[in-house]
Formats: C-alpha cells, sequence, structure tokens
C-alpha cells in the first residue's frame, strides 16, 4: 500500500507518515498543494490524506483536481473543524472520507485501510494462499498456524504478493508499493528481503523467481 500525507504542520506530517511506516505502508510526504500534484502525477498512490487547509494552493483546489485526474487512489481529507458543514462540503468535492483534528492515530490507520480496499479490485481481509494467512489490520502473519515475525518491509512485499493471487509481481512494482520515493531504484534492496522472507517462511519453498519478470507465490 502506497500512501501519500499532503500536510503543512511539518511535524504532524511526519508523526503521521512514521506511524503508517511502523503499519508496514510506503508513504510519501510534501508539505505544500504544488508539490502534491507534481507527485500524484507520476506516482500511484492508493491514499492521499490530505489537509484541508493548506496555505499558497487550498486543499479544496488539490482534491479537486486530483479527482478530475482519477487514478484509482482515494482521498482522506483532514481539517481543524469538526463542523458538519465542513465534512460535507470537502466530500462534495469528491474526498472519499473526512476526519477532523485532532484525531486518535489507530482510527486514522483504519480509515486510510478502508479507503484503501476501495481503491482497487476487491479483496479479503485476510489474505490466504500456500498455507500463508496475513491479517492487514491485525499486522500479524502466520504459516501452517506458526506465526512469523516480519519486518515492515517482509510484510510488505508478502502482502503484494498474496494480492497478486498468483500473479507475477515485478521487483519494480515492490518497490513502488512498499518503499518510498526515497530508495534507489538501482538498489538491491528487493532482492534481499525476498531472500529473508523466503527464510523465515520456511520449507517448502513459496516464493517463485521469474526469470527477467519478478516474483509470484506458487499455486501447490
Amino acid at each position: 500500500m502506497r500512501v501519500l500525507i499532503v500536510e503543512d504542520e511539518r511535524v504532524l506530517a511526519d508523526t503521521i507518515a512514521e506511524g503508517l511506516r511502523d503499519e508496514a505502508m510506503a508513504v510519501d510526504v510534501v508539505y505544500d498543494g504544488d508539490d502534491a500534484l507534481e507527485r500524484a502525477s507520476y506516482n500511484e498512490y492508493d491514499v492521499v490524506v490530505l489537509d484541508r487547509d493548506l496555505p499558497t494552493v487550498h486543499g479544496d483546489d488539490v482534491c479537486r483536481e486530483l479527482v478530475e485526474r482519477r487514478g484509482g487512489g482515494r482521498i482522506l481529507m483532514l481539517t481543524a473543524s469538526g463542523d458538519v458543514d465542513d465534512r460535507v462540503d470537502g466530500l462534495s468535492l469528491g474526498a472519499d472520507d473526512y476526519l477532523p483534528k485532532p484525531f486518535v492515530f489507530s482510527e486514522l490507520v483504519a480509515r486510510v485501510r478502508a479507503l484503501a480496499r476501495r481503491s482497487g479490485p476487491p479483496v479479503p481481509p485476510v489474505l490466504e494462499r500456500r498455507g500463508i494467512r496475513l491479517d492487514p489490520h491485525r499486522r500479524r502473519v502466520a504459516r501452517d498456524g506458526r506465526e512469523l515475525r516480519l519486518t515492515n518491509k517482509e510484510f510488505a512485499v508478502l502482502e503484494e504478493l498474496l494480492r497478486a493471487e498468483g500473479g507475477v509481481v515485478s521487483a519494480e512494482r515492490l518497490l513502488e508499493r512498499a518503499w518510498d520515493e526515497n530508495i534507489d531504484p538501482f538498489s538491491n534492496i528487493v532482492r534481499v528481503t525476498m531472500a529473508t522472507l523466503r527464510r523465515k517462511l520456511g520449507q517448502p519453498p513459496v516464493i517463485e523467481t521469474v526469470t527477467g519478470s519478478g516474483y509470484r507465490l506458487e499455486a501447490r
């Protein structure tokens, strides 16, 4: 899952980003509307967490533009106002959800995950294949009943493979979905993460390397 945070309060923006990264999400952060529109023009996001009260380019204008060029991502609008009329205004602009500040972080996470599920083809809340059971909401994964302790990136990579339902997922796709824009595109981080993930999943092997294409979870 990849998320864009658009918030001019830098401490709040960075705090939200770190919290979502701890939930195994890939997160990019910008602090104004211009940068938000630029990033969304070349990156694919499941969810945009958008502060409504942005300086320079107001959050309303950013929301309108993102909706007009909709690429599948959902918009969660944040505002310091909890007034009902403000919530109605935000939703009428095309935002998919609305959360007043201050908010409880666990609620923000739940809303982001709910929106992400709506941004693509329907997927079950718990993903299962080859004895692997992954619960994104509870951040738990097991194989054949054995609990596994995965890093955030290992968890995100495994989630992408499970969501593909046996389809091939390229290394480039994994970089886009599990890491943020600061990662070196020529890094071998995907290969390294895949090696540790395979070791933790144990025997028999379930992740297949498809030469020249990427990786997939074997059907049996």
